[in-house]
């Protein structure tokens, strides 16, 4: 498999030692998934901040937002046999599905797009009200028309969403609420409307009949959303055959729209690829990479929260023209960096 990316050498560029907890009695157990975006001349994060209390070698212990914003510690005994913990990330309880940490949205800016701190005078996002009792995750912030829209997956008891709020200051938001209900996420809103329109890349689920495949959908509004077609699906035998879901807003290139996605087999270990589509009909395909660009293989993208990943839902289109600058989750525990040639991108998508 070929690998296009240029992995920063300061990586991990974040992991959970680096911040505080949001509570006493959590600790961060994971820092991944940023939406990356400039503002005041410096390239900014939107981080996931995965939270929980201490583990213990006989009770699972997870926290939860009640509908009100408190927070809440849920503890099961190991032995019970209602209990079923064999995925790192969610446990099931009495039928019932819980992610094993709470995450929020937490504010980093850096001045050298390496070195990243946490401002003064910037507002964690949490989750708020019924349909984001489980958190609020993996941002990705879209710059247009004067106004970041940021969208970002919902969870709850209800199921998985996405929900959108946004900001011209970064310091007071405005809710939208659930724009798609559950099952859906990984939505990037394009950077340019087209004719009037804006676009979205999403994607819905299915556990019975169809799969984990990408949308596209448009609206007049950014919030009502519909023309809802798939355009891109899992491929059998290949590296993308169980899931696969958007990056970040496409990149608008002379060639098309250019997608840097995240694909998954069976055995959970995820990769990037990318696809291509009209300018003027973003429904149409133009080309697909058959091998990914970018694999897991440096230690820290294998051993972790949860191993084998490389996932991103950020970047960044530096001056040349060339050049993106792509900040992804490593393992589902750590902030990395990595450089892509869009020539490169090109040349395996074959349209070079």
């Amino acid at each position: 498999m070929a690998d296009l990316a240029k992995r920063f050498s300061q990586n991990p560029l974040l992991s959970p030692a680096h911040l505080k907890p949001s509570l006493d009695g959590l600790h961060i157990a994971c820092l991944l998934n940023p939406g990356v975006f400039r503002f005041e001349g410096k390239t900014w994060l939107l981080v996931r901040v995965a939270e929980r209390p201490e583990q213990t070698a006989v009770m699972v212990s997870f926290p939860i937002l009640t509908a009100t914003g408190e927070t809440k510690i849920m503890e099961i005994a190991l032995n019970d046999a209602d209990l079923i913990a064999s995925d790192a990330r969610v446990v099931k309880y009495k039928g019932v599905d819980y992610l094993t940490t709470l995450s929020h949205l937490r504010l980093l800016c850096s001045d050298d797009g390496v070195k990243f701190y946490q401002p003064e005078g910037y507002q964690y996002l949490v989750g708020k009200g019924p349909l984001q009792t489980f958190g609020i995750e993996d941002c990705r912030v879209t710059h247009l028309d004067d106004k970041f829209y940021l969208t970002f997956t919902a969870v709850s008891d209800s199921g998985v969403g996405v929900g959108m709020r946004t900001t011209t200051d970064w310091k007071t938001f405005e809710e939208h609420g659930m724009i798609l209900p559950p099952h859906n996420k990984d939505c990037a809103i394009f950077e340019e409307k087209i004719d009037g329109l804006f676009y979205a890349l999403h994607r819905p689920s299915s556990v019975d009949i169809g799969g984990n495949y990408i949308w596209l959908a448009q609206s007049p509004d950014g919030v009502h959303w519909g023309n809802h077609q798939c355009i891109v699906k899992t491929r059998g035998n290949m590296w993308d055959r169980a899931r696969v879901g958007a990056g970040c807003s496409p990149i608008k290139t002379e060639k098309g729209w250019l997608e840097i996605y995240h694909g998954a087999n069976y055995e959970h270990q995820y990769c990037l690829g990318a696809f291509l589509l009209d300018l003027n009909d973003p429904y149409k395909v133009i080309a697909r990479t058959e091998e990914p660009i970018m694999v897991p293989s440096e230690p820290y993208e294998l051993t972790g929260f949860f191993g084998h990943v490389v996932f991103t839902n950020g970047h960044i289109l530096e001056d040349d023209g060339d050049t993106i600058t792509m900040y992804y989750g490593a393992a589902d525990e750590h902030v990395c960096g990595a450089r892509f040639s869009m020539k490169e991108i090109f040349a395996a998508l074959g349209v070079a």
